[in-house]
This record gives structure tokens, sequence and C-alpha cells, in this order.
């Protein structure tokens, strides 16, 4: 077949992917007609129809069932339809990645103009909120109206019914029971909050992709959430703690309620929150990030005792995003633990370092996407996230990724590797948790590519470049963009990290690739001495016991994440349904025989023992299937010699290739600062995708151009995120 009936076949849908394309369309309008019913029903608990009419007929309803009792009320109206958007998410995205040529998109459709452009362009540029888009911006302010809206509506309702009599059967006077009403219904409000606090974290979410989001690009909104959240549970709590020292009645503090909510319970639940609250201050998170890192941990003390304070019934409102983070967080767990394949290591003068390793050829991931590392010799509990600089399209059995020595962590890791002893029979134990990425790339809807990097912020476009020439090599049915490169590096050792842009292998750069780099080194005015641009390349010995790294269900597998979260869900209802029906409520009696803590307890027990069993089942499963050639893979490792080379960079005659080198397609500007407002603006194209990825400043300074409206076709994305 020749290129030109190659490229008409590739652009011709077939009738396969017609009827996906239908099939996805209807999954996701099920799926906004399920949110919205979903959210309508958030708007509506607060108001008197709700409570008074259509709550008591449904209380009921389930009142009478002998299985599930008033807890299905809110089990099925509220946990049920979030359960049912992630599986049906699952479906959408499998079929995404199914779809033939799922990454070649054309320009004139998927270029963004008029009002859907301007809505993505950053509109806060400098403030609390970080770099925030009119559509997130809409978003919060819809989120916070109906956080208001929920506050106002329940205090209308609440306060008519509070009188001289009523207060004072209480004991009470009118402002304390005014109170005493306000306190609890802040308590009601912050639940919407803690509902989808834990959606943004969920790393192979099925919900953030169908959005075009990443657990990565989504940490901020968790972080919105949580500031949200603290605030109305400590004003929650402090208001409940006045109305009790105004009613002498300050010894409720330490009560433990057997048939109400539990007031200690949630003192202990709120306290564990305003540690996680006071140590992910970014002043507090930078400098002492173990601190952050762990006390984070009591999220677990967190959720404990919430349940027992507000109890099962009522905790089945606010579980379902808990219950999707449950389930990842135990896919990680079993992933995390294998040792994986440690091929190689580059290690760079400038404390920098590239460690490759083996991977299932299965395995597929896109550019910008994450891994999660952890080297128990250098601390067992640390877990470190890591751009991904390789393609999975051009190195279908290697993954890299690039460390920069930066904390003590990193910097305890370039030590070793610096200092590797090829002569004894050492190895070096890793751990991963992901690949995490976008499901899709969109950077070849635009005409041109300017991607702007400061210091280690280079990493995600490696890949990005790298995928582009996989693409330019091996296939024909689409035009590449053309590529303009601006890194900052303050030292001239750090030029070295322009070698990670091409593989260990020695792959070329294609002369059908437009790429030019414009490299600035801004505390030096002149280049390093040649004896430490020096490359040492580290080859480590195989274990018995090392993998290559596999696929996590859901990124990869998303029918696997549907029929975990399904039948997890399913054997969690059946478990719940016979022990409330025969055991919690026995037939010969109509009282329970457990109190409100205990149910809640067993509860939660049967929750996690239903995830931990069917998430084994399917990870050991899957296991079977890549075992036999995993351990292929390893075993037919070579281990080479140690090798040193000098950088590209110290000698600009090197000819890498008779065509254009990466030397030949780069500028070094020495003791300067790049000009991005030029650089930006002197870009030519309908379309110009601007990434940004390194400091805080750089970032705002770039989204200040594209929001400017000086071109309007430039469409700004930061790929930057901060733990």
């Amino acid at each position: 077949m020749d290129h030109k009936s190659a490229r008409v076949s590739a652009k011709t849908p077939s009738s396969g992917d017609e009827l996906k394309d239908v099939i996805k369309g209807l999954i996701k309008l099920l799926m906004l007609v399920i949110f919205l019913g979903y959210v309508f029903i958030w708007i509506l608990m607060p108001t008197l129809i709700y409570r008074t009419k259509w709550l008591p007929v449904m209380r009921t309803e389930f009142g009478f069932s002998t299985y599930f009792g008033l807890a299905g009320l809110t089990l099925f109206m509220l946990m049920f339809p979030m359960l049912l958007l992630a599986c049906l998410g699952c479906l959408y995205l499998h079929l995404k990645k199914q779809k033939t040529n799922n990454h070649l998109i054309s320009r004139e459709k998927a270029t963004g103009r008029g009002v859907l452009a301007a809505m993505r362009r950053p509109m806060l540029v400098k403030g609390p909120l970080g770099i925030v888009s009119a559509t997130e911006l809409i978003f919060l302010a819809m989120f916070v109206a109906l956080l208001l809206w929920n506050f106002f509506i329940y205090l209308r309702n609440a306060f008519p019914m509070i009188t001289p009599q009523s207060a004072a059967k209480l004991h009470q006077k009118i402002w304390q029971a005014k109170l005493e009403a306000m306190a609890i219904r802040i308590g009601l409000v912050g639940n919407a909050c803690l509902a989808f606090l834990f959606i943004p974290v969920v790393r192979g979410s099925s919900l953030l992709p169908v959005l075009g989001l990443t657990s990565e690009s989504s940490i901020k909104y968790h972080i919105w959430l949580g500031h949200l959240l603290m605030t109305i549970f400590t004003v929650h709590g402090l208001c409940f703690v006045v109305y009790w020292a105004s009613m002498h009645e300050i010894s409720q503090m330490v009560t433990w309620s057997k048939t109400e909510m539990s007031n200690i319970a949630g003192e202990i639940a709120l306290l564990s929150g305003l540690v996680m609250w006071a140590t992910s201050y970014p002043s507090i998170r930078r400098r002492f990030f173990e601190v952050f890192f762990y006390s984070h941990y009591l999220y677990i003390i967190f959720m404990f005792f919430y349940v027992l304070h507000v109890g099962i019934a009522f905790c089945f409102i606010v579980l379902p995003g808990f219950y999707m983070f449950m389930v990842d967080r135990f896919l990680r767990f079993l992933q995390s633990r294998d040792n994986v394949r440690l091929l190689s290591a580059r290690v760079l003068s400038s404390n920098t370092a590239e460690l490759t390793f083996s991977k299932a050829k299965e395995l597929m991931y896109n550019p910008t996407s994450t891994l999660f590392v952890n080297v128990p010799s250098i601390s067992k509990l640390q877990w470190h996230p890591f751009t991904i600089t390789s393609s999975s399209n051009l190195e279908p059995e290697t993954l890299s990724i690039v460390i920069k020595s930066e904390g003590k962590w990193s910097t305890k890791l370039y030590k070793m590797l610096s200092t590797w002893d090829h002569d004894t029979d050492r190895t070096l134990s890793v751990s991963v948790e992901g690949p995490y990425g976008p499901v899709s790339t969109d950077f070849l809807r635009h005409d041109a590519l300017v991607m702007v990097s400061g210091g280690s912020g280079i990493t995600p476009f490696i890949s990005i470049i790298r995928d582009l020439i996989a693409m330019s090599q091996t296939t024909t049915t689409c035009e590449t963009p053309k590529i303009t490169l601006v890194c900052a590096f303050k030292k001239a050792s750090d030029i070295a990290m322009l070698d990670l842009i091409l593989p260990s292998s020695g792959l070329k750069l294609s002369s059908d690739l437009n790429i030019q780099i414009e490299a600035f080194i801004t505390k030096d005015n002149e280049p390093s001495d040649e004896e430490t641009q020096k490359i040492r390349t580290v080859w480590f010995k195989p274990s018995p016991s090392d993998r290559p790294i596999s696929a996590i269900l859901g990124p990869n597998s998303w029918l696997w994440l549907a029929a975990i979260l399904s039948s997890s869900f399913i054997i969690f209802l059946i478990v719940v349904g016979v022990m409330t029906r025969y055991y919690i409520y026995p037939i010969d009696q109509n009282k329970s025989k457990y109190n409100a803590a205990s149910r809640s307890i067993l509860y939660l027990l049967v929750l996690c023992v239903s995830i931990m069993m069917t998430s084994s089942a399917a990870v050991l499963w899957n296991k079977k299937k890549y075992k036999v050639e995993g351990s292929k893979q390893v075993q037919n490792v070579d281990v080479p010699s140690p090798t040193s080379s000098p950088s590209l960079w110290t000698d600009r005659e090197i000819e890498s290739t008779p065509k254009e080198s990466l030397v030949q397609c780069t500028n070094l500007h020495f003791g300067e600062r790049p000009d991005l407002k030029k650089i930006l603006l002197d870009t030519k194209g309908s379309s110009v995708g601007v990434m940004i990825c390194g400091p805080k400043k750089m970032r705002q300074e770039v989204a200040n151009i594209c929001s400017s409206g000086l071109a309007e076709n430039l469409h700004f994305q930061s790929i930057s995120f901060s733990w």
C-alpha cells in the first residue's frame, strides 16, 4: 500500500469506529443525566419538600426492608449513582482506548476557538487559587453557591421552628437553641465537600479522564475542597463548644453516645483533620515534606471516627468518593509489593540521573505520565513522583524517569548511583506505582508547540519529543507540529539534561521532526569544563525476584477496574443484607443486637474485605498472564560494562547524524533569561499550544502572556503540580 492510500484509509473511519462513537456518545449522555440527578438530590436535600414529603415516604419504604433498613435509603440514593458513574466511565474509556488511530486528531475539529477557547484560558494568575481558567472559576463558584444554598435553606427551615416555648422545654435560651441548630446545619453543609474530597486524588480514576483531567492536574481541586471542608468543620466544632459552655454542659465533649452521634468521635476526627490541614500549607509542605507526607495518613483516623460520629446510614452520603479511593489505594498497594527490574542509570554531572526500567510490552502510557518510586534502602515509606521521559511507542520494553537531586531523598539516591560499585553482587531494590497520566494526548491538534521549562521541568517535554520522534518515524498519516523548546537552567552543567532528549539506545532525530531548542543558562557566562560533563552509565545486575513494570488495573485495564468496582459493591450489598437480616436484626427480635458504633465498624469491615477480595483476585489473575513473559524478559538481559561518555555540549562540532542533529538545532544563551513574551508572540501558526512546567513565577508569567489577548492563537496548559 502506498503512502497516499495509507493516509486515506487512516482518515476514513470504519463502521466499527462509528458504532463505538455512537455508544460512547450514549454513555456520556447517560453519565451526564445521572450526575445531574445526583446534584439535584444535593440541591433538594435541605428543602421542606424533600424533608417533609419525600423523605418520610422513602424512609417508610426502606424501613420495611429487612435486609438494609434505613441505611438502604442513602446507600441506593447517593452511593449507588456515583459508583455507577465510575463503572460507566470505565466502559467509555475502554472504547476510547480501543478506537483505531486514537491519537490522530483532526486539527480543524480539535482546534479551540471562540467562546470555548476563551473559557480554557487563564483568568486568575496570581492569588491563593493559583492559575485558574474561566471554566474552573465558574464551577468553583457554582459549588460555593451549592454550599451557601444548603446553609441558608437549612437555617430558613430550622429557625421558625424555634420558639421561646420549645427552647424553654430544653432549658435553652432562644440564641442558644439557634446556635445549636446552626452548628448542626454547618456540619451538614460540610458533608458536600467531603463527598467530593477524595475523587481528585484517585490516581486510577475513571471519572477524571472522562473530563480530560488527570489526578496530577486535579490536586488543586483536592486542596480547595480540603480548605473548605476544614473551615466548615472547624466552625461546626467551635459552635458546639460555645453552646456547651453556655449551657454549662462542657462534659458533653467527652461523651460517647450509644444511640446518637458520638461527640468524642467527632472531636478525634476534627483534630486529625486539623493536623493534616496545618501541615499542608505551602511553607510547611516545602520545608518539611516528610511531616506533610506522613501526617496525611491521618485520613484513616479522620474517616474512621467520622463514620463513628455520624453513623453508617448517614455516612453513605459521603462514602462513594472514599470507596473509589480505597479501591485505587489497595490496587496501588498490590502493585507496589513487587520489586521491578532496574536496567541502568545514566548519571549526569548536574546532580541528575536517568533510571531505565524493564517494562511489559503490553504496558502503554502517554507523554507527561508520572511514576511513583520507592527505594527501600533509602526509605521504606517514602514514595516520590517522577515524570516519565520515555515513550511507550519508541521504547516498547523499557521505561525511563529522570531524578534531579533537590531534596534529602533524591540526594541520597544520586550519591548512591554516582558511587555504585559494579564488582559486588549488590542489587538496587526498587518498587513502583503507576504509571498514571492522561488517557489521550491532544498536543497534535496544534500547528506549533512552545514548551517552556525551568530546571528539571524539562522532563515531561522529553517524553513528548520522544513520542513525536516515534510518530514521525512510524506513521505518515499525521503531520507533527513545529516544536520550540525553551529551557532555562541555572548552571552550565545543567545543559547535560538535554542529552536525555534522546534515549540511551542512541536513536537519532528524524529529519521530519521540526524542532528548535533555545537553552538559557542564567547564572553562568561560559560552558563548564569538559571533565565535569562526563555521562556515566551504570548497569545493574538482575535479581531473580525482579519483574518488569506491568500495567496497573485501571489506566491500562478499564474493564478490570469496572469489574472490581461492581463486584466488590455487589458482594458488600449481599453480605450486609444477610448480616442485617439474620445477625444484626434477628428474625425473632425487633431490636438490634448492636449499638450504632458497632454496626458502623461491622459495615466498614465488610466494605474493606469485599474490596480486598475482589482486587486481590483480579491482580492475581492478571499476574499469571504476565509472569512467564516477564521472567523471560528479565533473564535475557545482558549487563554491559559501565561506560562513560562526554556530553554532546562539550564539543559543538559533533555530528550525531548527517541530517539535523540535536546539537545543530540548539542555541545556547549564557548569562541571560528567556524573553518569553517575544518568543510566544513571534510563534507562527493558527493554533499554538503553550505548555509550561517550572517554577511558580515562570508559570504565572506564561499564563499572563497567554491570557493578555495580545495573541489569539495561544492556548495555555500547565503540567506542573505540587505536593
